[in-house]
């Protein structure tokens, strides 16, 4: 790549990121990867923390600049790199999230059925290698854990890759919940590598353990917040009354692309294999849902345009939680309630009254651990280390349970 044809982006959190190789400016330049400007990164989060309208498109990026950073120390520190590698490391990191559907995580089982963004970003990296002529091959070996040099893929995809110290650190920015602030430079700066795996110089487990306690009370405080549930589990229910009306024949306003996927089945064999059906996914964004819903806001079905309108207005349900799960005597008070009071049967009250439950676990042991290289050459998973806050705590499941329910 000629000087003239360097590019730098000016990032709120980093300062300058550098694109400096053809490949990764023509990935960038993609419509499918131009996309995830049109996708927010936190779905609703906004409606509790009005500064997180950050994107896709920026945490995919930041995601790259931490990759760059952390291959240039494994290089500093005499691990073996080739240029290959290198490139396409930056590659797997960059394309890590070109799956996510509208709203990120909100919608990922509503628009499209038994199909994880995980998948749908595989399939959208082998379209894009068939386009660049095989370009992509060792970035998609790379992604999908099959490259010899394991600590190249969990850089990408691990319980600490530069994925994770992105999200965290982003979204601690644009929400201003300064619990999420994470020393992601100094962990960089302590990753290493030992017969092949990615690890930890020992005296950075203090920083990871601050990393690992800052994804818990992320997730707890903005990410699996109680109205930010509410928010998102009412545009799941929009979506799925509207893919109900669809089914039986009801004509909704919508987009060409929202109206595909919402009077055609899309499931993982309608991905495979087929480009165009890709393509169309690679159309939708955002936008699509929240121009549908607007215009929703006033369709002649009573469940649709009530869900709609309260969305749209911030009139969200309540969210109460519990350590135990909700017996059926509460949800069906609360269902009695609701029916009386907006005139809704039965089937019509699963779209107003239902329970769930969310969880997070900030390490788990029986995944990929977090190593530790001790100066003596001895290795140890973190949470195994004497006196390790990871191993007391962290290590445990949460589970809480939550009802959703109209404000009446």
């Amino acid at each position: 790549m000629t000087a003239s044809n360097r590019k730098i982006v000016n990032d709120p959190v980093y300062g300058f990121i550098t694109i400096d190789h053809p490949l990764i400016f023509k990935i960038i330049s993609h419509p499918y990867y131009q996309r995830l400007r049109r996708i927010h990164q936190m779905a609703l989060a906004q409606l509790v923390y009005p500064g997180a309208m950050h994107t896709r498109f920026h945490h995919s990026l930041g995601a790259y600049h931490l990759m760059c950073n952390a291959l240039q120390e494994l290089k500093g520190k005499g691990v073996v790199i080739t240029a290959e590698e290198e490139l396409a490391a930056k590659i797997a990191i960059l394309l890590h999230d070109i799956g996510h559907g509208p709203y990120s995580h909100a919608l990922e089982h509503t628009i499209v059925e038994d199909v994880s963004h995980e998948e749908i970003s595989k399939l959208l990296m082998e379209s894009l290698n068939r386009e660049f002529h095989g370009a992509l091959d060792l970035a998609i070996d790379i992604f999908n854990g099959r490259y010899y040099k394991s600590f190249l893929h969990q850089l990408v995809s691990s319980q600490l890759d530069v994925d994770r110290m992105d999200y965290l650190n982003r979204d601690s920015f644009f929400t201003g919940v300064s619990e999420g602030v994470i020393g992601y430079d100094r962990i960089i700066k302590m990753l290493t590598v030992k017969d092949g795996e990615l690890m930890v110089e020992e005296k950075g487990i203090y920083s990871i353990e601050k990393f690992i306690v800052a994804r818990r009370l992320m997730y707890w405080q903005v990410y699996l917040h109680k109205t930010v549930l509410s928010a998102e589990n009412m545009l799941v229910k929009i979506l799925a009354r509207a893919k109900a009306l669809a089914s039986s024949g009801v004509e909704l306003f919508a987009s060409p692309t929202l109206h595909h996927f919402l009077y055609n089945t899309i499931d993982k064999k309608a991905f495979e294999n087929n480009d165009e059906c890709l393509a169309k996914f690679c159309l939708l964004d955002d936008y699509d849902i929240m121009g549908a819903i607007k215009v929703w806001a006033t369709h002649p079905d009573k469940v649709l345009s009530t869900l709609c309108g309260w969305l749209v207005n911030r009139q969200l349900f309540k969210v109460v939680l519990s350590n135990e799960p909700f017996d059926a005597a509460t949800l069906a008070i609360h269902k009695l309630k609701a029916g009386k009071h907006f005139g809704l049967n039965e089937d019509e009250l699963d779209y107003f009254v239902f329970t769930d439950e969310a969880s997070v676990r900030a390490y788990n042991v029986n995944n990929e651990k977090i190593n530790i290289l001790f100066k003596n050459g001895t290795v140890k998973d973190i949470s195994s280390i004497d006196n390790a806050l990871v191993s007391h705590t962290l290590a445990i499941p949460i589970k809480k349970f939550y009802i959703c329910h109209p404000k009446i």
